[in-house]
């Protein structure tokens, strides 16, 4: 009996010791991870800040669960050099809280950067299609009946029966529709653009909440390793 529980003694320092190496491994990936990302920063840039942070969240498990298995055990079959890293990281989980507390803020403010970004953007490309269409409107407007017969002339096409006036005039509703198809199609691009930039924002902030949560239970739980 005595034997049977001192096999089962070693055959779990030998899992533990598997499960703490996994651990490690998985922190030296999210810190490879996290360079990459902020290789080159970008910072007053709401774009690079509001994907950023959403990187940030989208990641965080791993070093969440690389944590979780490096912490495994807490002090039992440790080597002496794992004591200091122990501490290091029990500390570096309570800056991780923090850290992902402080994004949320930041991830606000970039969302509304950004919403005012895109509906700038999208009113500067309507605009300048709406003066195309009001430049067209314009000339077509000056072009007299018999114009409009000699073009189809030369371009050897027939009017249908139609009068001239009669094709001015369609013309005339047709870039008058075109325009209000602008306004229209603007407003629903901002539209959609906003919905979507709030439900991103909504899901990354609210990671930042629960991944900062879990950070500070992790440190509050690895007192052990602080002492």
């Amino acid at each position: 009996m005595v034997q049977e529980l001192q096999d089962f003694a070693f055959s779990q320092q030998g899992s533990m010791t598997i499960v703490r190496v996994l651990g490690y491994g998985l922190l030296l990936l999210a810190l490879f991870d996290i360079i990459e990302m902020f290789i080159p920063p970008n910072f007053m840039n709401p774009v690079w800040e509001f994907q950023t942070m959403g990187m940030l969240v989208e990641k965080v498990p791993v070093p969440l669960i690389g944590l979780v298995l490096v912490f495994f055990g807490e002090l039992h079959s440790r080597t002496k050099w794992e004591i200091p890293i122990l501490k290091f990281l029990s500390w570096l989980t309570l800056l991780f809280g923090i850290l992902f507390f402080l994004l949320i803020p930041l991830g606000l403010a970039s969302t509304i950067r950004l919403n005012t970004q895109n509906a700038a953007q999208v009113k500067a490309v309507s605009t300048q299609q709406v003066s195309r269409a009001e430049e067209l409107e314009k000339q077509l407007s000056q072009v007299t009946p018999d114009q409009i017969d000699k073009f189809f002339k030369i371009q050897g096409r027939s009017l249908d029966g139609k009068n001239p006036q009669e094709i001015k005039n369609q013309l005339l509703t047709e870039v008058s529709k075109a325009k209000k198809n602008i306004k229209t199609q603007a407003e629903a691009t901002q539209s959609l653009r906003g919905l979507n930039l709030i439900k991103t924002s909504a899901k990354w902030n609210l990671g930042a909440v629960v991944a900062g949560t879990l950070f500070i239970s992790i440190w509050k739980g690895t007192r052990w390793a602080r002492n």
